[in-house]
């Protein structure tokens, strides 16, 4: 399937005839052709902010990301909308491909936030009669349940960031289509668009973090991207975006950095992998209509092998061996129901049959304790640096696992968001999932080391995020900017520590800076420290601390690993 591409106009050019869209056209605006053109006018202007909007980071270092998990989650959208036009042309099916693609894709909180507000967008477009067109007051109540949605994902929401850019949007675009009932889809959404830059520069007021940066909030400025996306697509001429005109003004705005793939984290799953075939047995009843299951029979036919869909509408059986066990349930999901799921490793036969007892699903940034976790029996889902875990990709773990009970353990504060929808989707397939919210791989490995797979799933639950809520963590890197943080300024190539993801140290020296934090955090008490030294570590370097520690402080039980994870040199948790 080729690549879109974007005209001068802003209106993307791809798979097959797509209609520019203009106001002199509004029967167009029916056309769920202009949907597609959307996501793929946003893709093309996340990947020209991309690098923009990752600088946008509260904290100077070097793994902000937020832009491109934004990037990676729309770009899923638009595989979604692309595969769903190719069966369905509909806009029923259209929109709600684009949905069901950035909720499956979605990555860190901005992303999951995103594909909130999208799903709203989705369903006010899918309830629209097919006999009329678009009106300027869709466009507003498509943002007004997308900012629904968007609240009522977050548990404790928070202003000044990209919830408060989006109500803004849609209390413009209402505004605006109140005013005068003859607004064009184009103008409401240009309405939408300006409110959003301009409560976006209001989230430095809003957010104390943001003022301390000198920041505006970047998801805020990757929904603001989105928008002038949609502006342009309805309006068919590119327009410049109000928020860049006046970053411009204000010498904020950063480079531009074109699009493009980027690889996503893998799923790594402990056992023997010879066999030579596909790698898993996929099998789950589903309630779905016959065309449904006919659409199925092609997707899944084209990933996989040994395929047997019997039965008749309403329920079907289905069976097939396929390396992405993720994809083929997800192929179930859109067709129809399926519950009853079973995905057992194939190893020249089906091992066993049986379900696998409880098992563990944890993010990892390094290859060390990765291969720690996987010792202990976990699968293992890797994060690149600066590219959080999707949704998918933890489903497809916990799906992979073949278990009737998965605890997923995200390692880090904003993939807990992505865990969760993850974990609400494998429940939906028939799998028990809890998440423990583990902040920092130390945290995964102290809940990892009570885990107990003969205890009750709800006592191991509650062993385990008691023990990882016993562990203070902290972390040392590198300065990538210059800015003025809660501890001091700092300038590029400054060692910073952060405690609990709070920058608390800002140093010269690493060693000086590690000492620095464990005095601290030890003269509050503990009992054990481990440390997860990074990629950049020499042995001579790790000997020095841990040699350091038992000197200082010989009542300190001490656990060294080498974890291997780039960009963070040295990883602390005290228990």
């Amino acid at each position: 399937m080729p690549k879109s591409r974007v005209r001068s106009s802003g209106v993307v050019e791809g798979n097959g005839p797509v209609n520019a869209v203009n106001i002199g056209n509004p029967a167009a605006f029916a056309n769920p052709a202009f949907v597609r053109d959307w996501a793929h006018a946003a893709l093309a202007g996340l990947g020209e902010a991309r690098a923009e909007i990752d600088a946008m980071n509260v904290f100077p270092v070097p793994d902000g990301d937020t832009g491109t998990n934004v990037y990676l989650t729309m770009e899923a959208g638009c595989a979604g909308i692309d595969e769903a036009m190719a069966l369905d042309s509909s806009m029923p099916s259209a929109v709600m491909g684009l949905a069901r693609g950035t909720l499956l894709g979605a990555r860190g909180n901005s992303g999951v936030i995103l594909s909130q507000i999208l799903r709203g967008t989705a369903e006010v477009l899918a309830a629209i009669p097919s006999e009329r067109d678009i009106r300027g007051t869709d466009i507003a109540a498509m943002l007004e349940r997308g900012t629904e949605l968007a609240y009522l994902a977050v548990a404790k929401p928070v202003e000044g960031t990209i919830l408060t850019v989006v109500r803004a949007a849609a209390n413009a675009a209402r505004s605006a289509s109140t005013h005068s009932s003859a607004v064009s889809p184009a103008q409401a959404a240009g309405a939408a668009s300006d409110g959003a830059a301009q409560a976006l520069e209001q989230t430095p007021s809003l957010l104390e973090s943001l003022r301390i940066a000198g920041v505006v909030d970047a998801g805020g400025r990757a929904l603001v991207v989105v928008l002038d996306a949609l502006v342009d697509v309805l309006s068919g001429a590119r327009r410049t975006p109000v928020q860049a005109r006046r970053m411009q003004a204000s010498g904020m705005q950063g480079s531009g950095m074109q699009g493009s793939r980027v690889q996503g984290a893998s799923v790594q799953v402990s056992g023997p992998q010879s066999f030579s075939g596909p790698q898993y047995e996929v099998m789950y009843l589903l309630d779905a209509d016959e065309p449904s299951v006919d659409r199925l029979r092609v997707v899944l036919a084209s990933i996989g092998d040994s395929l047997v869909v019997s039965g008749a509408a309403p329920l079907w059986n289905v069976h097939v061996h396929a390396d992405n066990p993720g994809a083929a349930v997800e192929a179930g999901m859109e067709a129809g129901r399926p519950h009853g799921i079973r995905i057992t490793a194939l190893d020249n036969q089906v091992l066993g049959g049986e379900r696998q007892p409880r098992t563990l699903v944890a993010v990892t940034h390094g290859p060390g304790t990765a291969a720690l976790l996987r010792e202990a029996g976990a699968i293992t889902v890797a994060a690149l640096p600066n590219t959080r875990p999707s949704t998918a990709e933890l489903l497809a773990a916990v799906l992979a696992s073949g278990a009737d009970d998965v605890i997923i353990l995200p390692s880090d504060g904003d993939t807990c968001a992505v865990a969760g929808v993850a974990a609400a989707e494998a429940r939906a397939g028939g799998v028990r999932v809890s998440v423990i919210p583990t902040k920092a791989i130390v945290q995964t490995l102290a809940a990892a080391a009570v885990h107990d797979p003969r205890a009750r799933f709800e006592d191991d639950v509650v062993a385990m995020t008691r023990a990882a809520g016993a562990t203070r963590y902290a972390a040392v890197t590198v300065a990538s900017r210059e800015v003025l943080t809660t501890a001091g300024p700092c300038r590029i190539g400054d060692v910073l520590g952060l405690v609990d993801g709070d920058i608390s140290v800002v140093g010269k020296d690493l060693g000086g800076v590690v000492r620095d934090l464990l005095n601290a955090m030890l003269a509050a008490g503990g009992e054990l420290v481990t440390l997860v030294f990074g990629s950049d570590v020499t042995p001579e370097f790790a000997d020095s601390v841990t040699s350091w520690l038992s000197a200082e402080h010989p009542m300190v039980e001490v656990t060294a690993y080498d974890g291997g994870q780039p960009l963070w040199p040295v990883i602390i948790g005290v228990e």
